[in-house]
């Protein structure tokens, strides 16, 4: 059967998508990107929040259409909207013929195939010897290195329906890796939901720090980036530091959500901490790790936030000079803890600190960038433009893919760009998110930015 996929949300939700495709082209069937040749269609869908769950509605219903038009046989939706409106979405879109939660992805064949879909005995996590079809560009892949998550945070549902924390085996992610970059892949990310708790179930000290110094020492015929992402602040080692400072193939880049930096908010959100820990805690990062780029988010609008908590989170954003932020107006889920709490923002209210808090992040991230010009750094060519024919794009080490900005190549010297290969380049010019850059000849010395410490 021709099989298409839609796959929402995160890059751990990508990678169960591709594990799903990996299973379904071992049985022998034909994937398609395009639903109108689709037999059957899939949709992996996501609900951390309530804009994905509408996202994944939406997505459902405009799948189904195909299928009412007579393109498509079957309609199967898959992932965490299953594991939280299951029956929902079973009583209330007809079209749907089966649902596969986060922990029945090996069933994903039974479902397309119209056999039963058997219930989970047990929490589902991949490994290497599992197939897998990379949906990303082929020059870089997500590693999904743990599953689930042990923190209480009382915004976030996802323990819920991923389940309690649990690590995949070290020996299995070494060898996933061994196996991308034997392909031709150069980039790999590792994600979970907390990846600094990498190895803890498994009895290791220093997991995460363990596991990257495996996996730069695999090798490799072409030149390759290692990056982790999603770090909790707490859990970020001296020993995960002076590794990541100690490997040239580790990217110097931590992504760590702070969420907000007033300690009345973090308590209600069950985190701690608060803005002037963070900044040692920042303060620290650097000294160890010279030209780390951080990158964090924050939520807006949290239950109880006064304009005293946004003033605070405000003054800690403007003093931790971060790389890269995101911002996300606070979204109020019934099965969270933090539904029960009382001070509800106004949405309107919400919508003006975001707006806000991501115009002091412009401003930051413009005058980090333009400190950048000058600087010869390495890129990843990923290929032509989409903007313009005129232009390539690439990123610097300290751009993760999809969430980030990007650096374009006007002009090159040398060789003609090639998407996969990583080369020097000197920066030029500089945007608010973005930047752009002469490519360089490979053979030339790659002079990295000097250490930014504050915009």
């Amino acid at each position: 059967m021709k099989i298409g996929f839609v796959s929402l949300g995160c890059p751990k939700n990508l990678v169960d998508t591709e594990v799903m495709m990996g299973l379904l082209r071992a049985r022998g069937h034909e994937l398609t990107p395009d639903p109108r040749q689709a037999e059957v269609i899939v949709v992996n869908t996501c609900s951390f929040i309530a804009p994905a769950q509408q996202e994944s509605v939406d997505t459902i219903l405009e799948m189904a259409r195909y299928k009412q038009e007579g393109a498509a046989r079957r309609l199967i939706v898959a992932g965490c909207l299953v594991e939280r409106f299951r029956d929902e979405i079973q009583a209330q879109i007809p079209e749907v013929d089966a649902v596969v939660g986060t922990n029945q992805v090996e069933q994903i064949a039974a479902a397309c195939e119209g056999a039963p879909v058997a219930a989970a005995r047990e929490p589902f996590l991949y490994h290497h010897g599992m197939p897998r079809v990379l949906a990303s560009p082929r020059h870089y892949a997500y590693i999904k290195i743990a599953e689930g998550c042990d923190h209480p945070c009382t915004f976030c549902v996802i323990p819920q329906f991923r389940g309690a924390f649990r690590s995949r085996n070290p020996e299995s992610v070494v060898a996933e890796a061994a196996s991308l970059l034997a392909q031709g892949v150069r980039e790999i990310n590792l994600v979970g939901q907390d990846t600094t708790s990498y190895g803890q179930d498994l009895g290791l000290k220093d997991g995460l720090a363990l596991l990257l110094e495996r996996l730069a020492a695999v090798e490799t015929p072409h030149r390759k980036w290692i990056r982790f992402l999603y770090a909790y602040p707490n859990r970020i080692t001296t020993r995960l530091l002076d590794t990541l400072a100690a490997h040239d193939v580790l990217v110097k880049y931590i992504d760590m959500p702070l969420q907000h930096a007033s300690a009345a908010v973090l308590k209600r959100m069950k985190r701690g901490a608060s803005g002037d820990l963070f900044l040692k805690l920042i303060e620290r990062i650097r000294r160890h790790v010279p030209g780390v780029v951080l990158r964090t988010s924050m939520i807006v609008g949290f239950p109880g936030e006064t304009e005293r908590d946004f003033e605070q989170l405000c003054q800690f954003v403007e003093a931790a000079g971060f790389d890269h932020l995101g911002v996300f107006a606070y979204s109020d889920e019934e099965t969270s803890r933090s539904y029960q709490l009382d001070g509800k923002v106004p949405a309107r209210t919400i919508y003006q600190r975001k707006r806000r808090l991501l115009a002091i992040q412009r401003r930051i991230s413009r005058a980090r960038n333009r400190a950048r010009v000058g600087a010869t750094t390495e890129v990843l060519v990923e290929g032509p433009s989409p903007e313009s024919e005129l232009l390539w794009q690439a990123r610097l080490p300290g751009q993760a893919p999809e969430i980030d900005g990007v650096c374009l190549i006007n002009d090159f010297a040398g060789a003609p760009p090639v998407a996969g290969e990583i080369r020097p380049a000197r920066l030029t010019e500089a945007h608010d998110y973005d930047l752009v850059a002469t490519l360089l000849e490979g053979s030339e010395e790659v002079r990295l930015p000097p250490v930014l410490r504050s915009a």
